[in-house]
Formats: C-alpha cells, structure tokens, sequence
C-alpha cells in the first residue's frame, strides 16, 4: 500500500521525493481560486508539460479502433492477479524499466482490488482494465519512462471526472506521480465519488473564490504555443539577467543609486539595476539642491546617464522614417518588424536582453483590455523611436557590470511613455522617476517597481543642472505657498494669471441675456470650469440686426455701454481690405506642414512678431491658428489656399490686439470686440479670419448690424453665429464717435498673506 500524501500546502509539491517528508507522492483537488493558486497551476502545468501528462476535459472512452489494437496485442483474457498484470503491462508498454514495471503493477493490482471491493462484477473489472490499459498507451506512455524517478512525474487534469478517471490518477498516485485536480464548479462531482476523500486531499487557502467562469486550461496550452514560437523568434537567451530593487536599501534612493554597479551584488550573471519612484520630497528647503548634488557626482563619476523633464518628447519626422510601420496582423508580426528597427550598441548580450524585454512588455500590453493593434502599433513605434534615441546615450561601450542611469523628472503621463521606462528596466539600467508635485499622477504601474512616499510637494518642471540656475525658497516662502495652493486649488478663488491654457465654449443665449454676460467675469458664467489646469471660457460670438424700436439714439446709447475698457471697436467694414495684406505676405506655405504651423520655423523667421510675447502666450496663438486651420470654421480652408491667408494675417495682428491678448486673464473678464456695419460694404474675407480666431482665443465678439445684411456668415463654413433679430432694419445710420473708458489704478497690492508672521524680529 503506497501512502497518499496529505500535506497541507504546497511547500514540497516541487521538491524531489528524497526532500519529502513522507517520501510519497501528491493527489490533491482544488476547488478554489486566488493569486497564488494560479501561480502554482502556471509552474506545475510547465513541469507537468516537462514530464508528465495534462488533461483538458474529461478523459475520452477508448474508441473501438484503439481497442481492436489493445486485443489484437493482448488478447481478450482477463485475471485480477499481479503475474498477468505484469504480463500484460511488459507487453503493452515496453518503454517501461523493470522497477518501473512492478511499481505500475502493483498500483495496478491494488486499483482492481478496490474496485471489486466495491461488489463490482467481472465484467465491470475487464471494462475498468480495457480503459486503464489504453489510457496509459495513447494519453500517458510519454511519461511512462519516468515512474519511480526521483524527481516524480506530475499530472495536471482539469475538467469533468468519473470513477474511472478517479481509479486512473489514483493508481499513478501509487507510482509516485504527483496529480493535481481541478475542479471548476466546486466539490460536488467529487464528493459524490470519494464522499470520505480517500484517494486525494483538499488543498485550501485564506481568500480563495470559485475559478472563473471562462478559466480553461486549453488557454495556459495556447499560451505554452505562444511562448515557444515567441522564443524562436527571439533566439537564445542572454547569458545574463537582471537584478531589479533586490539590492536597494530603500530609505534613501539618491544615496542607493550612487553605489557603483560592481559592488551592488555578487552574482556575476546578474546586473543590479533599479525601478524607482520618488513620489514628494522630503525637504522643500533642499530638495532642489539635492538633485543638483546628485547631478554632479554622477557627472563626476563617468557614468552614462540621461535626463528628460515634463514629458519625452514625441518621435520627430526623421525618427519614424526609421521604423518599419507596415500594419500588422499580430502582436507576433509586430515585435518582428519593431525588432529590426531598433538599433542598438553591438553587444549581443545587450541585444538579446532588449530583444525579449521588448517583445515581453509589447505582450503584456496586448494583453490589456481594450488594447487595439493600431494603439499597439503606435506605442511600440514610439518605444522603439525612443530606443534608437537615447540607448547610445546610455549603453554605447556597454560591458557587464555597468549600469547607465534614466532620470525622468514629473511622472509618465501616457500608457506609451510608461511602457518605454519598463523595457528600460529590464536592460543594463537604472531607471528613476521625480515626480515631486503630488498633485500629477505618474502612469506607471509595475510589480518591481519601488516607491517612496514623502508628504511634502513641490511644483519642479527643470531639473537643476546649474549652480546658477538654482532657486532656493526660504520656510515663509513655502509656507505661503501652501496656504495659496489651499486658498486658490479648487476653491473656486483665482490667482491673477494662474492658468496659461484655455478653450472657449459658445454660449447660446437669449438677446436679453448678452447685457447681463457681457460685464460678467468669465468664472461666474454658465458652463466656466476649469480641467486639468485648462479654462473653459464660455463666450459670445452673436450678431444683432436691426434696430430695437427704430431708436437710434438709444441704439447708440446702447453700444456705448456696452464698451468696456478691454474692447476693441471696429467702427466699419471692412478692417482689413484685401488690398492691405500683411507684413509677413501671403508666402506662408513653408510655414505649414501637415495642416499645422511648423513653430519652429515660424519663431526663425526673421520677420516673426511675437517673440517678444510671453511664451505660453505664443503657444496659445499658435495652438488657436492650427484649430482655426483644422476645425474648417472658414471657407475654403484647404480648398483654395485660404489655410496660407490664415496664417498670414494672424501671424501679424495689429498691436492693439496682441496686447488685450497679452493682458488675458482666462478667469477674470474677458477681452471684447465690437464690430459695426451699417453700410452695404460686406465683412471681408480677413475680418471673418480675425474675429473667429479671436473667439476661439476667448474673445466676446459681437456684430451690430442695423440693415440684417449677410456680413461675417458668408465666409463661415459651420453655423457658429448667434444672430438675435431685435428690431426693424434701418439704412444710412452714421456711427458716432464711440469711446473705451480709461482703465482704472490699479488697486495697492496686498502684502503677502504671511508677511506679516516674519517681519524682522518677531
């Protein structure tokens, strides 16, 4: 009698029969599922693919061709008694050793005992033997070579059981076979064959649930496949490997990182590199002047390292015509091309680490839920651009056991760009994220990843690299700092120019309400928020035809009131003629590219305006000229060249504009134009251009027209105009001279709201 192995855990499942304490082999069932359990399932279904068996569903009944073969070898006697069985199986399975043989016979022996203690008759015993014997030739003769080995042969069977399946694993149980049985929808089916669990134990763990719905161990199988052409595609392994964190003390990761790579471990396969996340800082006051430290000693030391602040940059033009993009079918086809795309120092180790660090995360991404080929595509185009990039930087005259270094200052903002970092980890590199303000989330999720937490946040987008560019904020400079973040984050309170990105949103509004919005603070109208650091700025873009009562004293009355001291009047069409064209001339075609302005050029342009501008000012320009280009709001856009006219004349406003633009405050009230026709000369052409774009700038922009003539909409491509008809038409009306108030003084600054608390003294 072979003793069944109850151990309760699987702590020895893996070891050598000579390591167990029992020395006898495993039958265990499981009925539940976690974390654990299906890391256990996936290693032992590999051993058991090694040597061993796996069933998926339940065991077929021998089919009538593989009987007729059993009894054309063996013949149709039957006898419950060891010497026929031996007999029998040293026919039927010569691959088997003598030890072997009798350790199967004897299991044999004592199955059939079982069973006809259970009052089963002769013809019962022959069928249970039919079955046992073919089993053991077509679904189990590759492991039969291995019975009686040390290291025992492992059964993994997954799927519905009957009594002559139970009798089957239990007498390979008895030639020290180790089997694992699952059984997907619970106990039942068990219990109503082994009610007193006599021929396996009950395998349970803290937290366990029922097996998923869909788990199948034919897809553990299909990934098996996908492993093996994955590894023939990628070739031989690297003779070494990496050593992610398991060097790290933790508590201090500058001081970590600035250990030489050769002292970091002994294992000379292993490099020792790190995935690392500094979310915080641990001291405001020197937090700046820490990574300026570091900076220098790795600079000092030789170290290969490279630094990317705020975001990596996309792929240029030149990047991508280096990459294969031809569309493909599979993941698999996908790694292949990217492979040959990517150019790396001339290590093969190197090569062969980036090679299966690539395919694995590529996998892994594929694998994500709602992952598409074409977003594949393009992250696996910009990880490769990426490589080809910065890996000379980092692995050029790379030989064990050096360890270049990756800085990422402010936190991966995209699934791409957080992909990337993790190939980077799995190759001869440290790689470490800054995000020091914890008001930006880093996209990175990873099981090696490392993270410290510090409560303090500060707001770096620079990594400091010179002395001089330091900048050091004293404790009443934070303090006060925090109390604005307190009073002004989310409060509905605005700091004076705290937002440097804005949208515009159309209102849509009655007559009536355009005297009670136009005064109004963009913060207080309908539909004012403000997402991730960009104001939505509700605005008016409306026309007024006619004349409310045939009134035109208080007509003008009216208009008069409404010119605020940010207005711009536009008293006649049209404001700017055909004829007058613009400095920078019509010749703008060089300017666009891919139905955007190519900035850089613009900025080079000797007869470029704005660089005076604040930045975030000339980006803003630039950004509304590219919607005003794309969004087809003007006719003729990519038609007939207008797209050129666009960028002509918006690339040379007159000065009184680009300074209510340079003034913007996206919270406070906005900047206004006033626009009156009352003759029969039509709006042109460049005056529809300037008052949409200074719309989508966030412009209220609003047209009186006392004759209800077509002006502005004739050059519009989209209906974007509000037109309130108030009145009757009126023709010939002279304009008055209309006036724009002085601006007010401005009001004495307030002191900082902690000046107070550190005057000289106290």
């Amino acid at each position: 009698m072979v003793e069944l192995n109850r151990g309760e855990s699987f702590d020895e499942l893996f070891a050598d029969l000579s390591e167990r304490r029992s020395k006898s082999a495993y039958f265990y069932r499981v009925s539940g599922y976690n974390d654990k359990i299906k890391n256990i399932i996936e290693q032992y279904y590999k051993a058991a693919c090694v040597k061993g068996a796996v069933v998926t569903g339940k065991l077929p009944t021998p089919d009538e061709k593989q009987v007729s073969y059993f009894i054309e070898m063996l013949g149709r006697e039957f006898h419950v008694d060891k010497a026929f069985f031996g007999k029998s199986l040293g026919r039927w399975l010569p691959q088997l050793k003598n030890d072997s043989c009798i350790m199967l016979t004897d299991a044999m022996y004592e199955t059939m005992c079982s069973f006809k203690a259970l009052g089963k008759n002769d013809a019962m015993m022959k069928n249970l033997y039919v079955r046992l014997m073919c089993w053991l030739y077509y679904k189990f003769g590759g492991m039969m070579v291995h019975i009686g080995e040390n290291t025992p042969p492992k059964v993994l069977y997954g799927g519905s059981i009957g009594r002559h399946e139970l009798y089957l694993l239990d007498m390979l149980r008895r030639c020290k076979c180790d089997v694992i049985y699952l059984q997907y929808n619970g106990e039942g089916e068990y219990d109503a064959l082994d009610p007193q669990g006599n021929f396996s134990g009950k395998l349970s763990l803290p937290d366990m649930k029922p097996f998923p719905q869909e788990y199948d161990l034919k897809k553990l199988q299909e990934a098996a496949v996908e492993r093996k052409k994955r590894e023939q595609m990628l070739g031989a392994a690297p003779k070494v490997t990496a050593a992610t964190n398991v060097w790290l003390n933790g508590d201090k990761i500058l001081e970590d990182l600035k250990r030489v790579p050769a002292l970091r471990g002994s294992d000379e396969k292993c490099f020792y590199n790190s995935l690392c996340r500094i979310s915080g800082v641990e001291d405001k006051l020197t937090y700046q002047n820490d990574l300026y430290t570091f900076y220098m000693e790795m600079k000092n030391s030789g170290r290969r390292f490279v630094i990317v602040q705020d975001k990596i940059p996309m792929p240029n033009v030149d990047e991508l015509n280096g990459i294969d993009r031809t569309p493909a079918q599979t993941t698999d086809q996908l790694v292949a091309r990217m492979l040959k795309s990517v150019s790396l120092p001339p290590n093969e180790d190197l090569k062969k680490l980036f090679s299966r660090a690539y395919s694995d995360i590529l996998f892994e991404e594929a694998d994500k839920q709602g992952m598409t080929m074409q977003r594949l595509t393009t992250m696996a185009v910009c990880i490769a651009c990426w490589l080809n990039r910065y890996g000379p930087s980092l692995f050029n005259s790379w030989a064990m056991p050096v360890v270049s270094l990756f800085i990422y200052l402010g936190g991966c903002k995209s699934g791409h760009e957080a992909a990337f970092l993790r190939v980077l980890s799995r190759l001869p590199c440290d790689v470490l994220i800054l995000a020091p303000n914890l008001n930006t989330k880093c996209l990175l999720e990873d099981e090696k990843l490392f993270e410290l937490k510090y409560p303090e946040s500060v707001n770096l987008t620079e990594y400091p690299t010179e002395a001089s560019a330091l900048q050091f904020g004293t404790a009443a400079y934070h303090a006060e700092r925090e109390l604005d973040e307190a009073l002004y984050d989310g409060t509905g309170i605005y700091r004076d120019y705290q937002y440097k990105h804005a949208n515009s949103v159309l209102l849509k509004t009655m007559y009536e309400e355009i005297d009670i919005l136009w005064k109004q603070e963009a913060r207080f109208r309908p539909n004012f928020s403000v997402i991730d650091g960009i104001v939505n700025i509700p605005v008016i873009f409306a026309k007024v035809s006619g004349v409310k009562d045939s009134q035109s004293s208080k007509y003008w009355k009216n208009i008069q009131q409404m010119i605020t001291e940010n207005t711009f009047i536009i008293p006649s069409a049209p404001y700017i003629s055909h004829e007058q064209g613009c400095r920078m001339g019509y010749n703008t075609a060089s300017f666009i590219r891919g139905g955007k302005l190519r900035r850089e050029d613009v900025k080079r342009s000797s007869i470029y305006r704005y660089a005076h501008l604040r930045e975030e000012t000339q980006n803003l320009i630039f950004d509304k000229i590219d919607l005003l280009m794309s969004s087809n709001i003007i006719k003729g856009t990519y038609e007939n060249g207008t797209e050129y006219l666009i960028a002509a004349l918006l690339l040379d406003l007159p000065q009184p504009i680009i300074q209510l633009i340079q003034g913007f405050d996206f919270t406070k009230l906005n900047p206004k134009i006033v626009y009156i026709n009352t003759g029969e000369v039509p709006i042109s052409l460049e005056d529809s251009i300037l008052t949409a774009f200074l719309s989508l700038m966030g412009f209220d922009v609003l047209f009186f027209v006392p004759t209800g003539y077509q002006t502005v909409e004739n050059h519009f491509g989209k209906n974007i105009l509000n037109e309130h008809k108030v009145g009757e038409y009126m023709y010939g009306l002279q304009v008055p001279k209309l006036k724009v108030p002085k601006a007010k003084a401005p009001a004495k600054s307030n002191k900082p709201l902690l000046g107070g608390l550190f005057r000289k003294g106290q």
